[in-house]
C-alpha cells in the first residue's frame, strides 16, 4: 500500500512538473510577444517597427540551431531555402547585427537569421521602417509624389521708399556775389525745370562787361580783341546767353538769375536771401519724383528668386488703388546679420508723385519660369543642420530616409536637385516620427557613419502649451515608464529644430529620451488624430 502511495505521488509530481514547464514556456512566448508589443505600441512612434509573429521567431530559432550544427554563418547560403544569410539579429533588438549564429545576449532565445530578400532587398530592414495600416491612420500619415514642374518664382517683400539718387541735381554759384532775392524758401518745395531760383549780384561781372563794351566801341570789329574780352567774361562764370544779352543791350548786367535745372522737390536748401556766395558753393539739391527707389529686405534663402531686371509690381497704403510698376535695379552686397536678409533696390515709376520717401510698399517680384525641375512639398523636408532628409515611401508600409540636395523654394514647393526621381512618394506628415524611429533603429548612425548609441525612449500624450527654439512646453498625462504623473514641463526640441506639423494648442503624442544631463529631449512628436495609449520604453533600439 505504501509503495502504491509513493507511485501515485511520483506520478502527480511528474504531471505537475510537466504542467509547470508548459506554463513557463507559454509565459516565455507570451513575454516575447508582450515585450515586442511594448516596443511597438499601437499608436505611438514606437509602434512603427512591425514585429514578426511568434511562429516566425520559432522558425528562425530552429534555423539558427541548424546553422550552428552545420557551421553556417552570415554570408553563406542556407541549403534549406537557397537564400543567402545577410546577418543574425535578436528581433527584440533589431539594430544589433551578428555574423554567426548564437544565443541572443539580450533575451533567453536564439538569434534569428535575416536572408537576402526577406525584407525586399539586402539591408532593407536596417535602412527602413515599417508601419502597419492602422498606425498610419492614427498618425494621419500623408504622402505626395515627386513631380516635375516649373517654379513660379514669385516672392512678396515689404520695402521702404527712398530718393532715386540717379535723378538728382544740384544748384551752385558760378561766381562770387550776393543773393539779392530767393524764390524758393523751404525744403521739399515743389519746383519745375527752368523756374527762377535766386537773383545774384556779381560785382566781378561789372568790370569784365565794361571792358568788353569799351573795347567794342574803341576797336570796332577787331575779332581778336573782342574774342579775348568775351573769353574773360566766360571765365568769370557768365554763360553765352548772358554775354549775348550784354552785347545786344550795350549795358552792363551785374545781376543774374539762377534757374532750377530739373523738376522735382528741393531736398536740401542752403541758400538764404542776403548771404554771400562763392564759386562752386552748393545752394540747393533737387530730387526728381518721376521715379523712386524701393529698398526691400529679402530673406537670404530666397534671394535666388530675385534677379536684376526682374519685373516688380508694388502697392502702398497711401495710394491703395494704384499699382506701381518697376524693375529690380540691383542686389546690394550687404547682409544683415540680425535678420539674415539682403537688400534689393527696385526702381518704381511714380506717376503723379504719389510715392514719397519713407512710405512703405508691398512688392511682388515675378521672374520668368525656368526649366522644369523635380518638386516636392516643402513640408516633407527634414533639415537636421548637417543634412537634408525626406522619408521615402516604398510601398507595403515601408519607409526609408533619403538624403537630398534641395534648390529654391517657392509657394510651398521645393526644388530637388539630387536624391529623388520623378514618380516616387515622400511623406509630408508624421515624417519626424518616422525619422525618429529610423534613427532609433540605427539608420541615422549609418547615414552619418556615427557610432551606435544606446538609448531608452519614453512616450506620452499631452497638449502643446508653447514652443520656441529653447523648449517645447507640454501638459502631459502619466509617463508609466518613468513613474511620472500628469504635469506641465518643458522639453528640449530635436536638434533639427521645432516640428513643422504641430501648433500650440494641439493634442499630441510624443517620445523623448533622458540624456546624461537629465534634461528631457524630444525625439518625435505628432498630432493625435485618434485616441491611443502610450507604451513602455524601448531599450537599446538604436544601433
Amino acid at each position: 500500500m505504501m509503495n502504491q502511495n509513493k507511485l501515485k505521488a511520483g506520478l502527480w509530481l511528474a504531471a505537475a512538473l510537466l504542467l509547470l514547464g508548459a506554463g513557463i514556456y507559454a509565459a516565455y512566448l507570451q513575454g516575447v510577444k508582450s515585450g515586442r508589443a511594448a516596443s511597438s505600441g499601437p499608436a505611438a512612434p514606437a509602434a512603427i517597427a512591425a514585429p514578426a509573429d511568434i511562429s516566425s521567431i520559432a522558425a528562425g530559432e530552429a534555423a539558427t540551431r541548424r546553422h550552428i550544427k552545420d557551421g553556417i554563418k552570415a554570408g553563406d547560403v542556407d541549403p534549406a531555402n537557397g537564400q543567402r544569410i545577410i546577418y543574425y539579429h535578436d528581433p527584440m533588438v533589431p539594430g544589433k547585427r551578428f555574423d554567426a549564429p548564437a544565443k541572443s545576449p539580450f533575451m533567453d532565445m536564439m538569434l534569428v537569421p535575416v536572408y537576402n530578400g526577406s525584407q525586399g532587398a539586402e539591408g532593407a530592414e536596417a535602412s527602413s521602417v515599417t508601419i502597419n495600416a492602422r498606425v498610419q491612420q492614427n498618425l494621419g500619415l500623408r504622402t505626395a509624389q515627386v513631380v516635375q514642374g516649373t517654379l513660379g518664382t514669385s516672392l512678396s517683400a515689404v520695402g521702404s521708399i527712398a530718393w532715386n539718387e540717379r535723378d538728382q541735381s544740384v544748384i551752385q554759384a558760378r561766381a562770387a556775389g550776393y543773393i539779392e532775392k530767393l524764390y524758393v524758401r523751404a525744403t521739399l518745395d515743389a519746383v519745375r525745370a527752368g523756374q527762377p531760383f535766386a537773383d545774384v549780384y556779381v560785382p566781378e561781372w561789372v568790370a569784365a562787361q565794361q571792358e568788353f563794351l569799351s573795347l567794342k566801341k574803341l576797336v570796332g570789329n577787331d575779332p581778336a580783341l573782342i574774342a579775348a574780352a568775351r573769353q574773360r567774361m566766360l571765365l568769370t562764370g557768365m554763360n553765352e546767353a548772358q554775354i549775348s544779352r550784354v552785347e545786344t543791350s550795350g549795358v552792363a548786367q551785374p545781376r543774374t538769375t539762377i534757374t532750377v535745372p530739373g523738376t522735382g522737390v528741393i531736398a536740401e536748401l542752403v541758400a538764404r536771401e542776403g548771404m554771400t556766395v562763392s564759386p562752386g558753393m552748393l545752394l540747393a539739391r533737387v530730387n526728381g519724383l518721376s521715379t523712386v527707389w524701393a529698398v526691400a529686405e529679402v530673406p537670404e534663402s530666397q534671394i535666388a528668386l530675385v534677379k536684376p531686371g526682374a519685373k516688380v509690381s508694388a502697392q502702398s497704403p497711401g495710394a491703395p488703388s494704384v499699382i506701381f510698376e518697376g524693375v529690380v535695379q540691383a542686389i546690394l552686397p550687404e547682409v544683415s546679420t540680425a535678420t539674415r536678409t539682403l537688400k534689393a533696390r527696385v526702381q518704381l515709376a511714380n506717376p503723379g508723385g504719389a510715392l514719397s520717401p519713407g512710405m512703405q510698399v508691398t512688392m511682388q517680384f515675378v521672374n520668368p519660369r525656368g526649366a522644369p525641375v523635380l518638386l516636392i512639398p516643402t513640408e516633407a523636408i527634414i533639415a537636421t543642420g548637417q543634412r537634408t532628409v525626406v522619408m521615402l515611401a516604398e510601398g507595403d508600409g515601408r519607409y526609408r530616409p533619403v538624403n537630398v540636395e534641395i534648390g529654391i523654394e517657392s509657394n510651398g514647393q521645393t526644388e530637388i536637385k539630387k536624391g529623388l526621381s520623378e514618380g516616387q512618394s515622400v511623406v509630408v506628415s508624421a515624417q519626424f516620427l518616422i525619422d525618429s524611429e529610423a534613427s532609433l533603429k540605427g539608420v541615422e548612425a549609418r547615414l552619418n557613419n556615427n557610432l551606435p548609441v544606446k538609448s531608452v525612449v519614453h512616450q506620452g500624450e499631452g497638449r502643446v502649451d508653447s514652443m520656441d527654439k529653447e523648449a517645447v512646453t507640454l501638459t502631459h498625462g502619466p509617463i508609466p515608464s518613468l513613474g511620472w504623473g500628469s504635469m506641465t514641463m518643458a522639453f528640449k526640441p530635436r536638434p533639427d529644430g521645432l516640428p513643422r506639423n504641430v501648433a500650440v494648442g494641439d493634442r499630441v503624442q510624443f517620445e523623448f529620451v533622458m540624456p546624461k544631463d537629465g534634461e528631457p529631449t524630444l525625439t518625435g512628436i505628432s498630432t493625435v488624430l485618434g485616441s491611443a495609449s502610450m507604451s513602455a520604453p524601448r531599450e537599446g533600439a538604436s544601433k
